[in-house]
């Protein structure tokens, strides 16, 4: 007999059919005459309640069938008798797949979060992060769709490379050398000639040069892969390992690129609307009553649009005492992008940033001052979304490299594509976690991600 899921079982009619269904306990109840077995095999946050009738059933077998067990139920699926559940399984056998003792963490009480981090390998058993992991799963496939549906090309960039994207200086080394005799060069720094890649290479943070040199050839590309930060943040927004969404379009200016991402970032949202509508309704009684009417509002209206000079002027004038002074010149703080989301009531765009604070592929504006660098505000989150259109005029790239003393050498193939048929081009980052964050209302970053890598904590 085929294993039927229970995610289909709660859609079908019980009219006493056999089936078969496998899944793990979340509860037994019940008295002599009769068990109740509450089973879940994570294809849906409703479990399906199982009745042994105990005249069919021995008493050591049933308690083996603990919260916690993996069991195998067959029976018939009927019309429910009692509350919550449309239909049931009445037992004819039940095979306890797998024991679980009186040592199972997760009980029938309530955890913390925190608690629950701590045992990240049981943690999507819970009713939370069987959720939450489901959610993950549909707005991955949405990102696929999206943009397969208008004809972009998905790239696979590398996750090793020998550059820095944002010139942070915050990135994982990735070396073959032996840490306890490492080689020399005569000055004393270390010969990376000597290492696997024959020079010093590390984890990216980020697909979008290489990403650019595809939408070169290609026209409209996305990455969607894991990038790596050595940022010592124990913030509940920073991960060390996290997935970004990077779409590069040859052809588009910041207008363009801003129409795409207020597009694709409503469609994310009314895609788990309208396909997570349980899961979205549980994290939304639990955590966050507010969370689905700020989903929907989210794809009810249209982003609004201002310069960064035109928010500064407002933040500046706004009568709000900040913790953070706001001037022009500064990068804005979490803080001030909260009010700024507050006070037009729905998410931002801000574009025009001073070309002080912006990476150097960022096109620059005709006041000398400013880049065409867009950033999406979001409600609670913050920045959300950053992008820009890149710099294609090859003596303005090369003059902004070697201002900010970044070595020409070492991204010379990236400079390379505004001398061989250059055109205007622009691509944004869309951070996945923060993204998932959103969609369930969950308020620390470590809790949308299955095994978060974060200082001190390389778990499981």
């Amino acid at each position: 007999m085929i294993t039927t899921r229970v995610a289909e079982l709660l859609k079908t009619a019980g009219n006493g059919q056999a089936v078969e269904v496998r899944g793990w306990v979340r509860t037994r109840r019940g008295n002599k005459q009769v068990a109740f077995i509450a089973v879940n095999d994570g294809s849906i946050i409703h479990n399906i309640q199982v009745v042994a009738d105990m005249e069919k059933f021995s008493e050591d077998s049933i308690k083996k069938v603990t919260t916690g067990a993996c069991i195998s139920v067959k029976g018939k699926l009927v019309p429910s008798q009692g509350q919550g559940q449309s239909v049931e399984i009445q037992a004819d056998e039940i095979h306890v797949l797998g024991e679980a003792d009186e040592t199972f963490p997760l009980q029938k009480k309530g955890h913390s979060m925190e608690f629950l981090r701590e045992i990240a390998h049981l943690r999507p058993r819970t009713n939370t992060f069987g959720a939450v992991f489901r959610i993950r799963h549909h707005m991955a496939f949405a990102v696929h769709k999206y943009f397969n549906d208008r004809g972009f090309y998905y790239l696979h960039t590398p996750i090793i490379t020998g550059s820095d994207a944002e010139g942070a200086g915050e990135m994982f080394q990735v070396t073959t050398l032996d840490l306890h005799n490492l080689p020399k060069n005569p000055d004393g720094s270390i010969n990376h000639k000597e290492d696997f890649f024959g020079k010093a290479t590390n984890l990216t943070v980020s697909g979008q040069l290489e990403g650019e040199l595809g939408a070169m050839a290609l026209g409209l590309i996305y990455t969607f892969g894991p990038t790596f930060r050595a940022e010592n943040s124990n913030t509940p927004r920073h991960l060390a390992e996290f997935w970004m969404i990077e779409p590069e379009m040859a052809f588009y200016d910041i207008k363009d690129n801003m129409d795409l991402a207020e597009d694709f970032l409503k469609y994310l949202v009314r895609y788990a609307l309208d396909t997570c509508k349980d899961d979205l309704e549980f994290l939304n009684s639990m955590y966050d009553k507010g969370l689905i009417a700020r989903l929907q509002s989210v794809v009810d209206q249209p982003f609004e649009r201002l310069t960064y000079t035109k928010a500064v002027e407002l933040l500046e004038t706004c009568g709000q005492k900040f913790e953070f002074p706001v001037s022009w010149g500064t990068d804005l703080q979490k803080e001030h992008e909260n009010y700024l989301v507050e006070h037009f009531k729905r998410p931002v765009i801000l574009t025009d940033y001073p070309m002080t604070i912006k990476a150097f592929y960022m096109k620059q504006n005709d006041d000398g001052k400013t880049v065409r660098a867009m950033d999406i505000l979001f409600p609670w989150i913050g920045e959300i979304i950053g992008g820009s259109q890149r710099e294609e005029r090859y003596e303005k790239l090369i003059q902004r490299v070697r201002d900010m003393k970044i070595p020409e050498h070492e991204i010379s193939w990236y400079i390379d594509t505004r001398k061989f048929g250059t055109c205007e081009h622009a691509g944004f980052g869309l951070g996945f976690e923060r993204l998932i964050l959103f969609i369930t209302g969950m308020t620390n970053i470590r809790d949308v991600i299955p095994f978060p890598r974060t200082p001190k904590n390389a778990e499981f």
